[in-house]
């Protein structure tokens, strides 16, 4: 298939582009540094310039394209600038959409997350609401992640990945990540908080087994949801960092996400099953 990948210099992108070329696609990358183009090309896929704010840019690059499927990997969060992320949620995704209907580009499948649905005892499964009376600050990331979700389902066919949150090279949980350095400095305390993670590898393999699913959100988080009791001392311990401080209690939605829709109905199987051998296997 001729795929179209935004934000394919990503943490994301830069894994899935050359497993989609090897899979035989004629693959495009976009991306709005221009000195990433030829990082592009060196995976074996076409580079282009395009700004995801730019509706009339976006319109073009899709229309020189015509590909069968977008692959939507925006996202704007090495800064930890989450009001940033908000704004391309919301119109980054709308100017993918639009210029995707404006050029008959049935298929869509885009970048989620699976810590935004409402309050509850047990691991959200996909029928659970999302969190859409979320108090600020939590209401940014809400509003961002409906405003995706929403123009991402006007495509005929489309799949929306609720990914865990991320660990392993390039994220925040890198060795040099902003997560490490807080452990490091014991300023992130052990919560009641469940979270389920995800490492990169199994996002990027989450985003190619894709092209072949039914349309609808799919949970890909790892098999072991878990409070910051128990996840972050390990983490600590693989970073060979002091061991965190107790603070009871949790924030708004901390209950993770169940992956058994992936598992069970589109057979996908995470490489790295657990954050308890994950961690150790990504800071090595």
């Amino acid at each position: 298939m001729k795929i179209f990948v935004a934000g394919s210099t990503g943490v994301i992108g830069q894994r899935l582009l050359p497993r989609l070329v090897q899979a035989g696609h004629e693959v495009t990358g976009m991306t709005h540094h221009p000195q990433r183009k030829g990082l592009i090309e060196s995976w074996g896929a076409r580079g282009i310039i395009a700004d995801a704010f730019d509706r009339e840019g976006m319109i073009a690059a899709i229309g020189e394209i015509r590909p069968d499927v977008v692959i939507h990997q925006l996202t704007s969060l090495s800064q930890w600038n989450l009001e940033d992320n908000a704004r391309i949620r919301m119109e980054g995704t709308r100017h993918l959409v639009e210029a995707a209907q404006i050029h008959g580009v049935k298929r869509m499948i885009a970048q989620s997350i699976a810590w935004a649905y409402e309050p509850g005892d047990h691991p959200a499964t996909e029928d659970v609401p999302l969190d859409v009376q979320a108090p600020a600050p939590r209401k940014s990331t809400i509003d961002g992640i409906v405003s995706l979700e929403h123009a991402v389902a006007q495509m005929p066919n489309h799949v929306i990945l609720r990914y865990g949150m991320f660990y392993g090279p390039g994220t925040w949980y890198d060795a040099n990540g902003v997560m490490a350095e807080k452990v490091r400095t014991r300023a992130l305390p052990a919560t009641d908080g469940i979270m389920s993670f995800l490492h990169v590898e199994d996002a990027a393999n989450a985003a190619l087994q894709a092209l072949n699913w039914p349309a609808g959100p799919v949970n890909i988080v790892d098999d072991e949801p878990a409070t910051g009791t128990v996840w972050l001392p390990v983490y600590a311990e693989a970073l060979q960092a002091p061991a965190p401080a107790y603070q009871a209690g949790s924030k708004r939605g901390e209950r993770g996400a169940s992956n058994a829709k992936a598992r069970q109905e589109y057979g996908w199987h995470p490489l790295h099953p657990t954050w308890r051998t994950g961690f150790a296997h990504s800071l090595r």
